[in-house]
């Protein structure tokens, strides 16, 4: 048995080659694996005694040789195959071991130049892997470092690799080829060349969006089914999930999740990962139905929970700090889907271990973790794809343009940037009444901006909720006056909207007419 190393990054590989020496395989390697190997007291064949040609061009020809991929290629169970190979003198291969140039690595650099990119671009590897891995049957591929251990146990225990083993490796390499093809031409068809500025320093400007876009997801899991049961569905996450996003999370009780679970829940997730002090956000149908903070999860739930206790019910419920044994027995006493947190206490555990089908998701969260947003946002048009960059845009005191002669007090403009927090994760038109760090109303998705801030005011209402001396953000500018004396008739004091409407002094006069203040924060947040 012969097995084939080369490795860009060698983690590890001393290890493996030493087991697989331990075990009587053959080892052939090329340039820097080799002699690796052989400092560490191995023996190794150089590829260029297989091949009986030297490597060249700066290493960039050394494994593309008959000798090399005829021994990968060649089925076993084939006379005429095995007949060549005779013939020829050639030797089979049984085992590869690969992982690539590292490209995405390289152009993920600051001030990468055209030059290095290229160079990172390799071509033997991806040329053995696929011979490799179309040759499953009869040959391992191996092309990280996490499988090493499987590929030694197997050889331990059979001595030869599990036809099961090898067609799993054979998946993952050509699911590996395609990641990288994918990334090389993402970068290339990004880059705005300019010939007359090309040298070995030159540094090309990148398109934000590049001519070609692939992108490359993992498979979570297989779902019941989809938006309605009549769709199927499964979830998907990056192939590098972000720190602290609802792709990391792990269950540790209840139901499977479903579709609608999972994207209310990220829903939840991202909007409670908007706030540097203790929240709790419930959603419903994708919006958020109650957002509050407090001075710790329990009073942020109590709060939160009284925006809107009827929407609550069944609703899902994220909180940004570790749910302890107070928040879980408030939590406990309503019908809740999915309940996430950084952590729960053994004490909360214990609180919702007889509430088997209760969904419990823990999501670590890093330091930064208001800071650790999706770059890129997608969604799914006939035959195509929109593609914009995220709605990251976070709103500061002095980004306020106060434009009314009343002048918002500190605690009002406390609560105008909690309000418009919230409303960048409510659905489009998007009114929120708040005050204390409480939501009190919340219109959300209707096809009039008007019609929201009735509905906010009409669901406050049903909560027994006051919305005197109130403040709102409307997630878009009020393109009549007419909402705005809706919001002002319901007791609201300071309004927050985007501006830039042709009728904003109509609105602005408004204001001023009925004695509110006015703040423009000049960025709108619609959320479709």
């Amino acid at each position: 048995m012969k097995a084939l190393i080369s490795v860009s990054d060698k983690t590890g590989i001393v290890e493996l080659a030493r087991d697989l020496h331990a075990l009587g395989v053959g080892l052939i390697s090329t340039g820097g694996t080799a002699k690796l190997l052989a400092e560490q007291g191995l023996p190794v064949t150089e590829v260029a005694e297989v091949t009986g040609f030297p490597e060249m061009l700066d290493g960039r020809v050394k494994t593309l040789h008959p000798k090399v991929h005829g021994g990968l290629l060649a089925r076993r169970d084939t006379p005429e195959h095995m007949a060549a190979l005779k013939a020829h003198n050639i030797d089979t291969i049984d085992l590869l071991i690969v992982n690539l140039y590292p490209f995405e690595a390289t152009v993920a650099k600051p001030g990468c130049t055209l030059a290095d990119a290229i160079e990172n671009i390799d071509i033997g590897g991806p040329a053995m892997v696929r011979s490799a891995a179309k040759n499953w049957k009869d040959v391992g591929i191996v092309t990280d470092a996490s499988q090493y251990a499987d590929v030694i146990a197997e050889l331990k225990a059979n001595g030869k690799l599990s036809d099961k083993l090898r067609f799993a490796l054979s998946v993952a390499a050509f699911n590996r080829i395609s990641q990288y093809d994918g990334a090389i031409s993402n970068y290339l068809s990004s880059v705005n060349f300019e010939a007359e500025k090309l040298s070995e320093e030159y540094v090309p400007e990148r398109a934000q969006f590049s001519g070609q876009f692939n992108e490359q997801y993992v498979k979570v899991q297989d779902l019941r089914y989809g938006e309605n049961s009549h769709q199927q569905a499964a979830w998907y996450r990056d192939l590098a999930p972000a720190a602290g996003s609802l792709a990391t999370g792990v269950q540790l009780q209840g139901k499977e999740l479903s579709y609608n679970n999972i994207a209310d829940a990220d829903a939840a997730w991202e909007c409670v990962k908007s706030f540097d002090s203790s929240a709790c956000v419930i959603v419903k149908h994708a919006n958020p139905c109650g957002v509050a903070v407090g001075a710790n999860p329990l009073e942020a739930y109590s709060k939160a929970f009284q925006t809107d206790p009827t929407s609550a019910f069944g609703g899902i419920i994220a909180f940004n700090r570790p749910v302890d044994k107070a928040a879980a027995e408030a939590v406990s006493k309503q019908f809740v889907e999915v309940l996430m947190a950084p952590d729960f206490s053994a004490e909360a555990l214990e609180v919702f271990k007889s509430k088997v089908n209760v969904r419990l998701m823990k999501i670590v969260l890093p330091a930064n973790y208001g800071a650790v947003r999706n770059a890129l946002e997608t969604k799914r048009v006939g035959s195509g794809l929109l593609l914009q960059s995220a709605d990251n845009h976070e709103l500061a005191l002095a980004d306020l343009k106060i434009v009314t002669v009343k002048q918002p007090t500190p605690e009002e403009l406390h609560d105008l940037l909690f309000a418009w927090k919230v409303a960048k994760f409510v659905k489009s038109n998007a009114i929120v009444f708040c005050k204390n760090g409480m939501t009190m109303g919340v219109g959300a998705g209707q096809m009039s901006r008007l019609d929201s801030a009735r509905i906010a005011s009409i669901k406050a209402e049903a909560a027994k909720l006051s919305l005197q001396h109130t403040v709102v953000a409307s997630d878009a500018f009020f393109p009549f006056r007419d909402g705005l004396d809706v919001v002002v008739d319901a007791g609201a004091t300071c309004v927050a909207q985007p501006g830039g409407s042709m009728r904003d002094q109509e609105v602005i006069d408004a204001a001023n007419e009925r004695g509110v203040a006015m703040v423009f924060t000049g960025v709108r947040h619609f959320r479709h």
